[in-house]
């Protein structure tokens, strides 16, 4: 068709004017492109939705998890055959690290309080740290630590594999059993409350790592940023020496990890810890994104 003219006051004739700009993008189908791409622009958090999130988000995972079917026979299947294949490669050290710090009593039990507690209360204090501090990286920092432990649950259900203070004849210590400690939802009275045949892939290494690497990638003072890395190290020593995992099942927290960045980075468009610091203005939203 030809264009259209309108005609003036003169007589003469000039292009009708264009459509809107919002007009144009509805045409184009650009009106869903532009609210997905708000929807991937970080906006700052508000409190009641994600302490909601959060609650909801935990309550699901541990509802799907504990209903992962207890395949025990299987599950001990895969803990021998974890444990051959660690032998082979000349890893297998889990149940003289395990037998070495259950000598030691006061350290045993100060980790068996360090499993049952820190794995909660460290990864809260980051994302605390993180509403407060770096607004603009939280939803994508966030989506990590969600993503991570969604595929974890996939692992759950793929690969049943039971601790080593679990498996038949290799003389594991159940360290909560016999130091009686408490807290521990992996052992002892609240076991029947938890999956005992979820230990791959460490979520214990998942978490941890994730608090570490927002800590160091993120904190300014150089001694917080070196407790960062100390913590994910603590607490592989931890899950082995209370033979509550394998070395394995942590590269296999690792692996879930990797998967939460990768999901955060094609979403946003960039890794979380280089977006700006705080959320852009409403006006600013279209502009790229400067690290702090």
């Amino acid at each position: 068709m030809g264009e259209t003219t309108v005609t003036t006051l003169e007589g003469g004739q000039r292009p009708a004017s264009s459509p809107s700009a919002g007009e144009h993008d509805t045409r184009n189908g650009r009106g869903p492109a532009r609210r997905l791409s708000r929807l991937r622009t970080p906006r700052r958090p508000r409190l009641w939705f994600e302490i909601l999130l959060i609650a909801v988000s935990y309550w699901t995972y541990s509802l799907i998890r504990n209903a992962v079917p207890e395949q025990k026979s299987q599950a001990l299947r895969n803990a021998d055959w974890i444990w051959r294949v660690e032998g082979h490669l000349g890893i297998a050290v889990e149940q003289s690290v395990n037998h070495a710090v259950d000598s030691v009593t006061w350290l045993i039990t100060g980790m068996n309080y360090y499993y049952a507690t820190l794995h909660f209360v460290v990864t809260l204090g980051v994302l605390v740290w993180l509403f407060r501090k770096h607004p603009g990286r939280y939803a994508a920092t966030r989506l990590v630590l969600f993503a991570t432990t969604a595929v974890a649950l996939v692992g759950y259900y793929l690969y049943p594999l039971a601790p080593p203070r679990l498996m038949n004849g290799t003389h594991f210590i159940d360290t909560v059993v016999v130091h009686q400690t408490w807290g521990s939802m992996a052992s002892g009275d609240l076991k029947s409350m938890s999956n005992q045949y979820a230990a791959m892939p460490s979520m214990h290494i998942g978490w941890s790592l994730w608090c570490g690497l927002t800590i160091f990638a993120l904190a300014s003072v150089p001694w917080v940023k070196v407790l960062g890395l100390l913590y994910p190290t603590a607490t592989l020593v931890v899950i082995v020496a209370t033979a509550n995992h394998f070395w394995l099942d942590a590269v296999g927290g690792m692996i879930c990890l990797a998967f939460g960045f990768l999901v955060a980075r094609l979403w946003y468009g960039a890794m979380p810890y280089a977006l700006a610091r705080e959320v852009a203005v409403e006006g600013e939203r279209d502009l790229p994104p400067v690290k702090a």
